[in-house]
């Protein structure tokens, strides 16, 4: 019981999750694999197809984005409780960055079968979640 409630506390802090009840946050934590990944293991591929969230739970591990000419840049760095990969929870689009283990990493996923599954048995999680959507797009448009 004491690994769901940290990850639950997890899925609390990521932006697209932030607007839910306990019940829903719980229903999403008994649905992720934990996976583990050695140092310099990748875990995502630029350019590949999303399978869903990645949330940290040990370990640290860079986002790195390789450019047009082939140059590779350092976009994000990542530590315990951190998460990538939330868009592909969303849509089936590409990748838009490599994440490389720069340690040993243990993190939870969340796949995107799994939590459409979830959103169709529980459509007010899915309105909770668009709002907090509309929040952040507006917001980001503030910012233009």
């Amino acid at each position: 019981m004491a690994d769901i409630n940290l990850y639950i506390q997890i899925l609390s802090q990521i932006p697209l999750f932030a607007g839910l009840k306990e019940k829903q946050l719980k229903n999403l934590a008994n649905n992720l694999t934990v996976r583990e990944y050695e140092e310099e293991e990748l875990i995502i591929t630029q350019g590949k197809g999303g399978q869903g969230l990645f949330a940290l739970v040990e370990g640290s591990a860079n986002a790195l984005r390789t450019q047009p000419d082939g140059d590779q840049v350092k976009v994000n760095e990542f530590g315990p409780k951190d998460f990538f990969g939330e868009l592909a929870l969303l849509d089936d689009g590409l990748r838009t960055a490599s994440v490389i283990a720069t340690s040993k990493v243990k993190c939870l996923v969340l796949t995107r079968w799994d939590f459409q599954g979830i959103l169709k048995n529980e459509p007010e999680m899915a309105i909770d979640m668009l709002v907090e959507l509309a929040k952040r797009f507006r917001r980001a448009l503030e910012t233009l």
